[in-house]
């Protein structure tokens, strides 16, 4: 089953061989579900790792959009990649679309006594026996990775999708959930039954990345002005070569997971962690995907796996923000007429984003330009973290914090010379926390036992490691009135064509009873 998989999974994947392990791919998008809640960025994320697969020059691609997606079609595509696979080839399967439950079709194979599913366009609940050949079960794809697993393949498969879970901020995009099926189906495929009884040791080559945990749903944010998936977006930026830190063409386990990790949380703004097992790699040197090209998304990187990061614009950021004004707006600049845009209610104050969120309170007429200059200095930094991210924890590990929570929040420098850590205020405002110049490169930065207070909202934890001098930077901070449209400024021109990394903690926080 797929959650026996997603925690328990062993993962032995074989080292990369030298020059003639080929690479596949199955890529499946669904939107338009005929009998569901349709979705909206599905296809968009489809296409986008095929594109990111093309450009890295990855052989065969079978691509499977909307009503293509049948189960013939795609059991029939994996039979093809499997046969034509030699020991050492990676087959990479990615599903964005619904995924839902039922009563588990073999007696005793499940601890919770659901067995998850894809859904596929072809189902339809009110109809469930006669159409539950449209579904693919968790056991079918134990039994069709353990059919590579026996010629010595390696299966890299990215669900985005989820299961189960519950929300607990007001977003305004649709979840990649659909709801439990409890009517009657037919018997278990033979595949369902062989794959009921594998052993995770068993598929000890296959490597399962899952959009969120399990006690989280799948929600479609917006990136780039559009509905995605968060962890397709990634994915996708990882094929082009973003993951690859060292430049050698292939992606280890360890490079998959910083930028995975550190991209997901960022783009979903802290509502998904994806789940990806095991939690620590086995080695050093556990490698999940060998690409035939390292792709150029991030520039060469010499030996010493220095990176120098480009240019904000030309990774698609137009320092401008779409922003829905109800009721009577004050003169603002630097505003976007496309894409999903902000919102500001001016009877209440409120700022939402994109995805629905609240991400401040009481925000005042004079005081709206510097939250929208906030979140362009924050867009900014995004396509710095897509590049070159850094990590940084914040425990407990919650999508939002009510008044009188307590948490903790860490961050290293990582080996660099010189660090600086501040926060995007709700408010807009700009506080510096640390700063580090010429270090050792060792010091970590803590904060603990903050406590959640007033003014409610979305703050953005941010952390800049970095070999480029920022010393006119932390100076910056020491003048009254630095606001985050004079700090872009000064970080679009020192982080531009510098070694560094970048990570942003997304806080949500909110009143008690809210």
């Amino acid at each position: 089953m797929l959650r026996r998989i997603l925690i328990s999974t062993v993962l032995s994947i074989l080292p990369a061989t030298t020059g003639m392990a080929a690479t596949s791919a199955l890529v499946v998008g669904v939107d338009i579900y005929p009998h569901e809640v349709s979705l909206d960025g599905a296809v968009k994320d489809a296409e986008d790792v095929a594109r990111a697969l093309k450009v890295a020059d990855v052989g065969t691609i079978r691509q499977f959009i909307n009503e293509q997606a049948t189960k013939d079609a795609i059991r029939s595509a994996w039979v093809e990649l499997v046969a034509s696979a030699s020991r050492g080839d990676t087959i990479i399967f990615t599903y964005a679309g619904h995924g839902a439950q039922m009563p588990e079709l073999v007696a005793g194979s499940e601890e919770d006594g659901l067995d998850e599913f894809l859904e596929l366009p072809g189902f339809d609940r009110s109809r469930a026996e006669e159409t539950a050949k449209e579904i693919i079960v968790d056991n079918e794809l134990n039994a069709w990775f353990a059919e590579a697993e026996t010629k010595g393949v390696q299966v890299l498969f990215v669900s985005d999708s989820c299961f189960s879970g519950g929300m607990n901020r007001s977003v305004s995009g649709k979840t990649r959930l659909a709801p439990v099926v409890r009517a009657k189906v037919p018997p278990p495929s033979e595949q369902a039954v062989a794959g009921a009884t594998a052993k995770e040791t068993d598929l000890s080559q296959v490597t399962i990345l899952a959009a969120s945990l399990e006690s989280q749903p799948t929600p479609e944010v917006v990136i780039g002005g559009e509905p995605r998936g968060a962890l397709s977006w990634s994915f996708a930026r990882a094929l082009e070569g973003a993951a690859d830190r060292d430049g050698d063409g292939q992606i280890s386990r360890i490079e998959l997971e910083d930028y995975v990790f550190s991209n997901v949380k960022l783009q979903s703004e802290a509502l998904q962690v994806p789940n990806f097992t095991p939690q620590v790699p086995r080695s050093d040197k556990e490698i999940v995907l060998s690409l035939p090209r390292s792709a150029t998304i991030t520039g060469t990187a010499p030996t010493d796996g220095a990176r120098a990061l480009k240019p904000a614009r030309n990774m698609g950021w137009t320092g401008k923000l779409a922003l829905n004004v109800s009721g009577k707006a004050p003169a603002l600049d630097n505003l976007a007429t496309q894409g999903v845009p902000y919102r500001w209610d001016a009877a209440t104050g409120t700022f939402y984003t994109p995805n629905g969120d609240v991400a401040g309170e009481h925000v005042a007429p004079d005081m709206v330009q510097g939250v929208v200059d906030k979140f362009i200095l924050v867009d900014f930094l995004k396509t710095m973290v897509a590049q070159s991210p850094g990590k940084v924890s914040l425990s407990p590990t919650k999508d939002i914090y009510s008044a009188g929570d307590r948490l903790s929040f860490e961050a290293s420098q990582g080996g660099y010379a010189n660090m600086l850590v501040f926060n995007l205020a709700n408010t807009g405002e700009v506080q510096l926390l640390d700063v580090q110049i010429t270090g050792t490169g060792s010091h970590v930065f803590k904060l603990r036992d903050l406590e959640v207070v007033r003014p409610f909202g979305a703050d953005h934890l941010v952390v800049i490691c970095t070999n480029a001098p920022i010393d006119a930077v932390a100076a910056a901070f020491s003048a009254p009135g630095l606001d985050a449209r004079s700090l872009l400024r000064a970080l679009e021109t020192r982080l531009e064509g510098s070694d560094s990394t970048v990570a942003i903690q997304p806080l949500y926080t909110r009143d008690l009873g809210q």
